[in-house]
Parts: structure tokens; C-alpha cells; sequence
């Protein structure tokens, strides 16, 4: 039976293949203008997967072989950053797509997310001190300080992210059917690093390679679903989301319209 090495490996080359047929679609059918961020991501996200599989399969390299070298762990330390950066980008756009049409709820829910992802990232990093002893190589601490802030700024992404798929279950906001395909496959990617990230903080990168694999699956899915339910028409085909009666519906957004108005007039003061 195959090792969950070569399981992991295999999905891999799925995700490797599905986000640079990604890219090819958003670049070919224009999409790239409208979703920026996510399409510069994902260039990032083919040579970040590429290189990190070719260093994995490496022999011989100071250190030891593959994930035990030091090409490996210096590779993780400087692109990680990378990586969380993209993460917090693509969700701001992500939320200015949702509510392009109400920008002074989309300053407002920006402001408080740069908050809360300062406020979980300073506590969880807080809360690691305590647990790093005096004897611990310094290349360690750093790492264990970078995870600890990757974990704190997960979190606040996680909860944001919640909170969009809140706001678009309650409030009928007129969305092109690409925002909202685009939400639900990036909430089911971006949960499954998060959660890989939490299993890795409690027990340890030793332990579970068995969910590294499902979660590796469920990503590589999401690559693959990317590059065939984003089009060009998608653009144009209006979904809505919660289908209610229209006087409910006129109702709701005019609410919607005035607080936007008034947060607008408040952001300008």
C-alpha cells in the first residue's frame, strides 16, 4: 500500500497542475484584472509547491535528506511570510469583491480585520514565550515565533471569513456568479490549511500525516475547481444569496444602502 508520503506527493503534482491551469484560465479569459491578487498568488503558489516537492525528494543535502535539511527549513522560513501575507491580501480582496458596492461597510469590516489579525497575532505570540527555553538554537525560536504568528493571523482570517459567508447568507447583496464561486472554494482551502496548521500546533509536525494528506487533497481540489468554474461568462451571470420575497429583498438593501451612506460620511470626517 502506498506510503502517505507518496499520497501527499501525489496531490501535490494535482495542486501544482490545477493552480497553473488556474493562472493559464484567469490570464486567457481576462479574469486576471478583476481578481489580481488571487491570480498573482497563484503564480507564487506554482513555484512555492514545485520547488518545496523538488526539495523534498533531495538527497544528500547538508543536514540530512529532503524535509530534514537545512535547504528545507531555511526554504519554509523565508517563504512562509510570503505566503500569510498572500493569505491576508487575497481575503481583503475577496471582501472588497463582496462589497464592491458598499465601500463604506467594506472600510469599516477592513479597519476591524487589521485589528483583530494585530490583536491575535501579538497574543498568540505572547503566549508561546513562556514555553521557548534559554537552550533553544535561535533558528528554532524564530521558527516557532513565525508559526505562532501564523497561527494568531489564521485565526483572525478564519473568523473573518465566517463572517463573510455570514453576511451573504443573510443579506441578498447582488454578486456575480465568479465572487461567489470564488468564495465558497477559497473558505473550503483556506479552513483546510488553517485547520492543518492548528493539528500541527497541538500535536506536533510529527503527528497526522494522515490528515497533511486529506487536507493536501482538499486543496488540491480546490486548484482543480478554481480552473473549472471561474469563466469570462461568470462575470456576467448574477447570483444572489438568500433567495427571499422582493418587498423583503427592497427592504434589506435599503437598510444596506443607509448605513453604507452613513459609515461613508463618518470614514470622510
Amino acid at each position: 500500500m502506498p506510503s502517505a508520503a507518496l499520497f501527499l506527493q501525489f496531490f501535490q503534482g494535482v495542486a501544482i497542475l490545477g493552480s497553473a491551469l488556474t493562472v493559464v484560465k484567469l490570464y486567457t479569459s481576462h479574469l486576471h484584472r478583476r481578481y489580481k491578487i488571487f491570480f498573482a498568488y497563484f503564480i507564487f503558489r506554482v513555484i512555492y509547491i514545485t520547488g518545496f516537492l523538488i526539495i523534498t525528494n533531495l538527497k544528500g543535502l547538508p543536514g540530512g535528506d529532503g524535509i530534514q535539511s537545512y535547504l528545507y527549513f531555511y526554504a519554509y522560513f523565508y517563504t512562509e511570510p510570503i505566503q500569510l501575507l498572500a493569505y491576508i491580501l487575497v481575503v481583503i480582496e475577496l471582501y472588497s469583491l463582496v462589497l464592491e458596492r458598499y465601500r463604506g461597510l467594506y472600510t469599516l469590516g477592513r479597519w476591524a480585520m487589521y485589528g483583530a489579525i494585530v490583536i491575535s497575532g501579538t497574543i498568540s505570540i505572547l503566549t508561546l514565550i513562556p514555553k521557548i527555553g534559554a537552550s533553544m538554537p535561535e533558528p528554532s525560536k524564530l521558527l516557532m515565533y513565525e508559526v505562532a504568528l501564523e497561527r494568531g493571523v489564521d485565526l483572525a482570517l478564519v473568523i473573518f471569513i465566517i463572517l463573510i459567508i455570514g453576511f451573504l447568507s443573510k443579506y441578498p447583496v447582488p454578486l456575480s456568479r465568479n465572487v461567489v464561486v470564488h468564495t465558497v472554494i477559497y473558505s473550503i482551502f483556506f479552513l483546510s490549511d488553517a485547520l492543518v496548521l492548528l493539528w500541527r500546533t497541538l500535536f506536533g509536525y510529527k503527528v497526522g500525516g494522515t490528515y497533511n494528506v486529506v487536507f493536501a487533497a482538499i486543496s488540491s481540489a480546490c486548484s482543480v475547481a478554481w480552473a473549472l468554474f471561474l469563466t469570462a461568462h461568470g462575470e456576467e451571470v448574477r447570483a444572489q444569496l438568500p433567495q427571499i420575497n422582493p418587498e423583503a429583498e427592497e427592504r434589506i438593501l435599503h437598510q444596506l444602502d443607509a448605513l453604507n451612506a452613513t459609515l461613508l460620511k463618518v470614514s470622510r470626517k
